[in-house]
């Protein structure tokens, strides 16, 4: 597991209390399974490893770690004790496995097809990432599996408040809607539906809950969705970027919404209601601008690290006429 580095006693186990000492306790030298610092013992002893072998952990996911020697390249990612390997060397990328294998107890499970309730299918083109399994798993736990599906994620025009009567099975609620929010790793078109009905899960009404069983009935019309990744000659960075000023009406605080596309590919989305109040649609349309940048920012970086050249400039584009005038 790895070493700890602060100091951890436990009692002496069942069968092994020593009868000279029966009430002493036992200083750990390593870190035992289910102990609240084994997970970041654990992920140092691994990181450690890799920095041996000549990885460096990027920046912009510390989860994610590189090897480059001159055109070869490695990456390898990190969550948990669940490992994925990728690159440009087959023979490289076996000798790592190797190494790993002489140290740590893995199973090489070879070609990715599953990771995290990720699907991955390989097309002649590319890839497509979906969460099929887990959609279904998800009906079925809200017994909406035999349900009539709908063409909408949300009825269109809706905008959710925090009136009306209060739902008795809140528990159900937030456990539905924390589904549905790891749903939209491979999902962006219930993006915006999931991140309204999220704002309710402290206190849900009966009319949330509707909307939440209104999502669940389109996923289930739609469960063989998801992401399409396909090669592209290159790396141009686009992103759309949108608000809807004032839609909250307890709040009247903005959402801010954006897509970023590496190439034809969309990488990274968001739809989320702004911190405070905008005075204006124009402020509106700039805070989820300055959102969209951080994020471009962070995608820029990452493919830095990651030696992807990006050919030009990055371009965000917006259709608020204030914005244009200002320029």
């Amino acid at each position: 597991m790895g070493c700890l580095r602060k100091t951890v006693f436990m009692e002496q186990p069942p069968g092994y209390v020593d009868a000279r000492y029966p009430n002493h306790v036992c200083r750990l030298k390593k870190a035992l399974y289910g102990l609240k610092q084994a997970p970041r013992a654990w992920f140092q002893r691994f990181s450690d490893f890799l920095s041996s072998l000549g990885f460096t952990y990027s920046r912009a996911n510390t989860s994610l770690f590189i090897y480059c020697r001159g055109s070869s390249l490695i990456y390898l990612l990190v969550y948990v004790d669940d490992i994925i390997v990728t690159g440009n060397d087959d023979s490289l990328i076996q000798r790592l496995i190797d190494r790993i294998h002489k140290t740590f107890a893995i199973k090489d499970l070879e070609k990715l097809n599953y990771f995290l309730g990720l699907e991955v299918t390989y097309t002649d083109d590319g890839l497509f990432l979906s969460q099929e399994k887990y959609a279904h798993d998800i009906l079925l736990r809200a017994k909406l599996h035999e349900s009539k599906p709908v063409t909408t994620p949300m009825v269109v025009g809706q905008h959710l408040s925090l009136s009306g009567d209060r739902f008795d099975e809140p528990t159900l609620y937030r456990s539905l809607v924390g589904a549905l929010q790891y749903l939209t790793i491979t999902r962006p078109d219930i993006s915006y539906a999931v991140s309204t009905v999220s704002q309710f899960t402290h206190n849900p009404a009966v009319t949330h809950f509707q909307a939440v069983k209104r999502i669940l009935r389109y996923v289930k019309g739609t469960s063989n969705f998801g992401l399409a990744f396909t090669h592209a000659p290159s790396c141009d960075i686009l992103t759309y970027s949108d608000d809807d000023w004032g839609d909250c009406p307890d709040t009247w605080r903005s959402t801010s919404r954006y897509s970023i596309f590496l190439g034809p590919n969309l990488v990274t989305w968001s739809s989320k209601k702004q911190q405070t109040v905008a005075t204006s649609s124009c402020e509106s349309e700039y805070r989820a601008l300055a959102n969209a940048t951080s994020d471009v920012i962070w995608v820029t970086h990452l493919l830095q690290e990651l030696h992807i050249r990006i050919p030009r400039a990055p371009t965000i584009l917006s259709d608020k006429k204030c914005i244009i005038h200002q320029q």
